[in-house]
C-alpha cells in the first residue's frame, strides 16, 4: 500500500474530487477562489474600442468598451468610474464594459484622459 501512496504523490496530488467542484488548472484552487484569472491582463493590442450598439437590446442604445488592458478588479473600478462620469447605469460582462445610452464621444475623451489608447469602433 505504501508504494501506491508514493506514486500518487509523484503524480502531483489529487486527481479528481467532487468536494469543491471545478478547479483552475493553473493555481489548482476552486474556480470561485481562483486568483490567477483576476490578476491576468487580457490579451489584445492594448487599444480600447468604444462603440454604440442597439441590436438585440429592444431598441435601447448601449455604449460598449472592449479591449481595455486591465485585470478584472481594475476593470471593475474603471467601469464604476465611467458610469459615474456619464451619470448612467451599466454593467461589466465578460471583460466588456456596457454603459447605458449613447456616450461614445464622452467615453473616448475620458479614456484618453486616463491614459488609455482609445478608438471609436463601428459606424
Amino acid at each position: 500500500m505504501a508504494k501506491k501512496a508514493a506514486s500518487f504523490a509523484a503524480l502531483g496530488g489529487l486527481v479528481f474530487s467532487t468536494d469543491s467542484g471545478r478547479h483552475c488548472p493553473d493555481c489548482r484552487q476552486p474556480i470561485d477562489a481562483c486568483t490567477c484569472k483576476q490578476t491576468a491582463v487580457p490579451e489584445g493590442d492594448g487599444i480600447a474600442r468604444v462603440r454604440r450598439e442597439s441590436k438585440g437590446r429592444g431598441g435601447k442604445t448601449v455604449t460598449t468598451i472592449t479591449g481595455v488592458p486591465l485585470p478584472a478588479d481594475a476593470l471593475k473600478e474603471l467601469a464604476t468610474t465611467l458610469k459615474r462620469r456619464c451619470g448612467t447605469g451599466g454593467a461589466l460582462k465578460d471583460g466588456i464594459i456596457e454603459i447605458q445610452g449613447d456616450h461614445v464621444e464622452l467615453l473616448l475623451a475620458e479614456l484618453v484622459k486616463q491614459g488609455f489608447k482609445a478608438r471609436k469602433s463601428g459606424g
